[in-house]
């Protein structure tokens, strides 16, 4: 009964991206790009803010949530290299492939959270905005091995990414204790309404829906190790450690997310194997519709 439950909240979001593969051919690559463009640059910045700042921030949950995440990541991240020899040759292309391990989808976070409890949005906001520079930083120290930019350009695109920005920008608000009037907040509050449909519509609209096929020992051992392996590693250490419930699911939640789908853009911007690191993207997001409803099955039971 549970499980039929947490289907049925994330079956909407399925759906979207379905219809996005439905109607990919309605629109032109260049216009889904500039949607892509417009979720990254206003949409999304603008759901990370609203949910940091929505509600008070205790200092502590920052002590206690961004630890926690990079731990995560650096799992991931050591788990992922252990790839290495079934990986391409070139360590560039590796490189390009082994971000997935520890990058995460924002926006399958915000569909999944409201299945366990609208009101951990906040803290889901707090732990993206806690995560992002570190996903981008280890990512680029990756790549930057043989890639076409140099380090320093890359971090400077990093430091100004929109979504660190308004996270920092969400959880200093938060911090203050300072509530912005309404009228002001309005904007952010619709614009960032708009943000998960878009993105979900994307989502279908780019994916390769045949990449399942192309899920050879490298790419599969990177999914298992996305989906399974590190939020398994997750929920057990929540299980021992017994953190506050709510903030066990967000580490689990967040652990079980999968790949970004931007992924492809920063291996391509240092020359890596762009459509490698597409499939993953597929792979790891169609996977997800599986494993994502088990973990969120698990979390309610166990906590």
């Amino acid at each position: 009964m549970v499980f039929a439950t947490i289907l049925l909240g994330l079956t909407p979001s399925f759906l979207m991206v379905g219809i996005g593969g439905l109607v990919r051919r309605r629109l032109s690559a260049e216009a889904w790009q500039g949607l892509d463009r417009l979720n990254f640059e206003v949409l999304f910045p603008a759901l990370l803010f609203f949910a940091a700042c929505g509600r008070p921030i205790d200092p502590i949950e920052i002590l206690r949530i961004g630890p926690a995440v990079w731990a995560i990541m650096t799992l991931a991240l050591a788990l992922g290299f252990l790839a290495r020899r079934t990986g391409p040759e070139r360590f560039l292309d590796f490189a390009g492939a082994w971000q997935t391990s520890w990058r995460f989808n924002t926006a399958i976070a915000f569909v999944a959270v409201p299945t366990l409890d609208p009101a951990l949005s906040g803290q889901m906001a707090i732990a993206i905005g806690m995560a992002v520079p570190v996903a981008n930083v280890l990512a680029v120290t990756a790549l930057s091995r043989g890639g076409s930019l140099s380090f320093v350009a890359t971090l400077i695109k990093v430091a100004t990414n929109p979504f660190l920005i308004a996270s920092i920008a969400g959880v200093l608000v938060g911090l203050s204790g300072y509530k912005i009037p309404a009228p002001l907040l309005a904007p952010a509050e619709m614009l960032s309404k708009a943000a998960i449909p878009i993105a979900l519509l994307s989502i279908g609209a780019t994916m390769n829906w045949r990449a399942l096929a192309r899920l050879d020992l490298f790419n599969g051992y990177l999914c298992l190790t996305r989906l399974v392996l590190v939020p398994a590693t997750a929920f057990l250490l929540c299980l021992f450690l017994a953190p506050p419930a709510g903030l066990a699911a967000v580490f689990i939640l967040f652990a079980a997310l999968p790949t970004a789908s931007a992924a492809h853009v920063l291996a391509s911007a240092f020359g890596a194997d762009r459509s490698l690191v597409a499939t993953l993207i597929a792979q790891s997001t169609l996977l997800s519709a599986l494993t994502l409803p088990l973990w969120i099955l698990a979390i309610k039971l166990a906590f």
